[in-house]
Order: C-alpha cells, then sequence, then structure tokens
C-alpha cells in the first residue's frame, strides 16, 4: 500500500490551530511547497471559544461581575498553490491569516474591573516561496511574505482607573486607538532532509518579523487625545517552525511540529497610553506576551488506497505565573484532534475537529490580578480541498 499521508495528515495542525502561542492562528504553515506535483487547496476553519471568568473581588452588593463569553466565535480561510518546474525546482504561493484577536468583556466600566475591555486584530499574508532540491534527500525554500494587519483596542472597567471627565489624562478607563490597515513585507527561509523511501521529512522555516507602521487615533471617553497624523509602529514576532514526519509502519506516519513565537518582542505602544500608563516611562505595551512554545505529534493511518485518517495530540505550556493579558485571557492549552482524508482520482476532501482545554489565567493590569478565568474551552473544525493537475 502506498503511503499518501505526508500532507493530508497534518491537516489539524494549521487548519483548526486555534489559540496556539501569543495571537497565533495558522502557524503559518509551509508544507504547500513539499507537494510532489502541481497541486491547488482551499481550507476553511470554524473556531468556538468558551471562554468565560468573574472579578476576583464584587465591586456590587451583587456578587462579582461574570465574564461570559469574552472570545468571539471566528472563521480562518486558507488556500495555496504549488506549481513544479522539474524534479529540483517548485514554487508555491501561500494565503494565510496569520494573527487575531476577538476579544469582548461584557458589562459596565463603572461596575466591574474591566467590563468593556475588548481588542480586535485582523490580519491576512501572501507568502511566495522557492524550494529548490539538491538531491533526494537535501533542499532549501525560501521567499517573501507581504502581509497586512488592522485592530483596534478598549480598556474599560475599575482595573483603569475612575470614570473622569473626557480627556482626562489620569485615567484609561474608557481609552480606545484605532490602528489603520497596515501592510509591509518580510521573508522566509528554510531547509528540509528527506528520506522518500520511509517517508522521513525533517524541515526548519524561520519566517523573519515584519515592520508595520499604523495610522494610529486614540481616545478617552469619546475625546481624542493623540495627536492629527499619529503613527504606531510594531513589529510582528519572528518565529521558528520545525516540522517532521517519519512512516514507522507500511500506512502509518507520525508527524509532529515545534513552534516558537518571540511574542516578546511585540510592543505596541501608543504616543497617549504609552505617557499615561506609566509617567516617565516609555515603552509601556497594549500587548504583554511571553515568548512562546507549542508543540504537537500524531500518528496517520492509511485504511485504504482512498481514506486515511489521524489523531493528534497539542501542547502549550503555561508561564509560572499565571497572570496575563486581559486582552488574551489564556495560560496554555492542551488540545486533541481527529482528522479524516478521502481521496478520489485528483481530488482530496479532508476535515476534522480538535477540542481544546486552556489552563487557568489571571488577567491582571498593574501586576495585580483582576479576574479569575478557570475551566475553558474551545471547539474547532477544519475543512480542506485539494486538487491535483
Amino acid at each position: 500500500m502506498k503511503l499518501k499521508l505526508t500532507t493530508g495528515a497534518l491537516l489539524l495542525m494549521t487548519t483548526t490551530a486555534a489559540h496556539a502561542v501569543g495571537l497565533d492562528r495558522s502557524n503559518q504553515d509551509v508544507g504547500a511547497i513539499f507537494e510532489d506535483g502541481n497541486y491547488v487547496e482551499l481550507s476553511f476553519g470554524a473556531i468556538s471559544p468558551d471562554i468565560s471568568g468573574e472579578d476576583v473581588i464584587p465591586l456590587t452588593p451583587a456578587g462579582n461581575a461574570e465574564y461570559d463569553s469574552v472570545a468571539d466565535d471566528f472563521y480562518q480561510f486558507g488556500a495555496s498553490v504549488t506549481y513544479r518546474f522539474n524534479d529540483q525546482i517548485a514554487v508555491a504561493l501561500i494565503y494565510d491569516q496569520p494573527y487575531g484577536a476577538d476579544v469582548d468583556y461584557p458589562g459596565s466600566g463603572a461596575a466591574t474591573l474591566l467590563g468593556g475591555t475588548r481588542a480586535e486584530l485582523n490580519s491576512d499574508a501572501l507568502t511566495a516561496l522557492v524550494r529548490y532540491e539538491f538531491d533526494d534527500n537535501w533542499s532549501v525554500h525560501g521567499g517573501v511574505v507581504v502581509e497586512r494587519i488592522d485592530g483596534s483596542v478598549s480598556l474599560s472597567g475599575q482595573a483603569y482607573g475612575p470614570i473622569l471627565p473626557p480627556g482626562d489624562p489620569r485615567t484609561l478607563n474608557g481609552y480606545n486607538v484605532e490602528l489603520d490597515e497596515s501592510t509591509g513585507t518580510g521573508f522566509v527561509v528554510g531547509s528540509a532532509y528527506e528520506r522518500p523511501d520511509i517517508a522521513l521529512r525533517v524541515a526548519l522555516t524561520y519566517r523573519s518579523g515584519v515592520e508595520h507602521e499604523f495610522g494610529t487615533v486614540e481616545t478617552v471617553n469619546g475625546v481624542q487625545v493623540s495627536a492629527p497624523g499619529a503613527v504606531t509602529t510594531v513589529d510582528t514576532p519572528e518565529t521558528f517552525n520545525l516540522d517532521f514526519q517519519t512512516g514507522v509502519a507500511p500506512g502509518t506516519l507520525v508527524f509532529g511540529q515545534i513552534r516558537y513565537a518571540l511574542y516578546g518582542d511585540v510592543k505596541l505602544s501608543p504616543t497617549f497610553f504609552d505617557a499615561a500608563s506609566e509617567p516617565g516611562v516609555d515603552g509601556s505595551s497594549l500587548v504583554n506576551i511571553d515568548d512562546g512554545f507549542s508543540y504537537s505529534i500524531g500518528v496517520g493511518r492509511q485504511f485504504t488506497d482512498a481514506f486515511s485518517g489521524s489523531i493528534a495530540i497539542g501542547y502549550e505550556p503555561e508561564d509560572d505565573d499565571d497572570q496575563v493579558s486581559p486582552l488574551a485571557p489564556t495560560n496554555g492549552n492542551t488540545s486533541i484532534s481527529l482528522g479524516g482524508q478521502y481521496e478520489f482520482g485528483d481530488i482530496v476532501l479532508a476535515g476534522g475537529v480538535r477540542y481544546t482545554a486552556f489552563n487557568d489565567a489571571r488577567p491582571e493590569t498593574a501586576d495585580t490580578a483582576r479576574a479569575n478565568f478557570d475551566d475553558n474551552s474551545a471547539v474547532s473544525l477544519g475543512l480542506r480541498v485539494g486538487y491535483n493537475f
């Protein structure tokens, strides 16, 4: 039985890779460049988080404020096309949505610690890659990425201070920043070692950070506090992906990924926020996420010439300190994924489901825990359609 799992078994490592390190959503997969022939693919993911918590202390006689469904459902789209010129050179064009955030704390900024705090981040990326194979074992790949991002953040609740008259610089309760769409470029470079006889591949890929300059409007309770034409510069994180797979028996493949993302270097410091949050100290950031690893390992099995399935386990370690940014109220996770793939002729259909359990987290401001988030989870569904041409 010919082993056909070299790409299909990896379905749930990409399409439903929600809530990985930091603001990751796609894991920036470059697997398309390793297709054996000419191939085009579309992917879709639907992610439904259940993330809820409550204030650590009650602010009203009614008791602690509860924050139900802080993270909104969202969808992921992806596409790729691979073209092989000859036995040594292949090119791929990959579209993904690498980063995202949809956080919204219900409640009043006057009666809760975090009610009204929200964040939205949208992104699109197009990566063009070239791969050159020196022989059956060694190859290099690299290319350029064009990345588009926009977003907004609102801070609200007594954790950010009392509500004061509009525009009063002594509070961030009622602060909002709008980040206009920005486009930037970066690069990707990597190499791979393969043994086709046992379906072995180990590939290391480095992706540079991308600098963005956002047109910025800051307001406090509706009054603009930023200068006209203000710009905020932000770099997206540098990342390293180590992808591996190997056949362990006829029709059986073990696969996995280790991802490292340098989110500690991501600083979002609009001018007014920077000055108001820590007077006299430069570099205060709305985004405070540590560098982090995520891991996944799975097994794919070909049951017939047409049908194969996979199971995978994912893990992101929790930080020693469970205090986190209110804009990313999780602290590591564990997941399990099930996938299936069916091939008929030149068409490939694949789909799967993932369940993610999040570790407990304590959203904080000024190094003080403001809320408890326990026993949260997410369910993700993924679908891919591919065509060999």
